[in-house]
């Protein structure tokens, strides 16, 4: 059961190539389901799994700013998601070091999940990228 004080945020990360051009999003709403901030990042250069870890982090951010202290994330990423939850263990330092600021950023939370949805179930997120990544082919 969700409590009625917790905020969803939805994050993503995509790369056109891997490595290749990059980028991650987030979408953040409040208990009422109403969609509070969202952001899409071009990252450079960068593994899909940087992306989703960059997009994962700058939502958790978004939401400490936003002063929640109750957050469900969801993500299309279920190895994220696994290694988030201390499932699969992280071999990549750079993914380890952003894993670990989204540690460091639990203390502000009385309650902070990590979810696997089908992409179909990341809409929002997904777009973002895939319009962050769009934008910068224009330039």
């Amino acid at each position: 059961m969700t409590s009625t004080t917790t905020w969803k945020l939805f994050s993503d990360g995509g790369s056109r190539g891997n490595p290749g051009p990059s980028a991650c999003s987030y979408a953040l709403f409040d208990p009422a389901g109403n969609l509070r901030d969202k952001c899409g990042n071009y990252l450079g250069e960068a593994t899909n799994n940087h992306a989703e870890y960059c997009g994962l982090l700058a939502g958790v951010e978004a939401a400490v700013k936003a002063g929640t202290t109750e957050l469900d994330c969801y993500l299309d990423s279920e190895l994220v998601v696994k290694q988030m939850k201390g499932e699969y263990r992280i071999k990549d330092a750079n993914l380890k070091s952003i894993a670990d600021k989204i540690k460091e950023l639990q203390i502000n939370f009385i309650k902070l999940s990590f979810n696997h949805v089908p992409r179909e179930k990341n809409q929002i997120a997904d777009r973002l990228v895939n319009e962050t990544l769009d934008a910068v082919k224009l330039l």
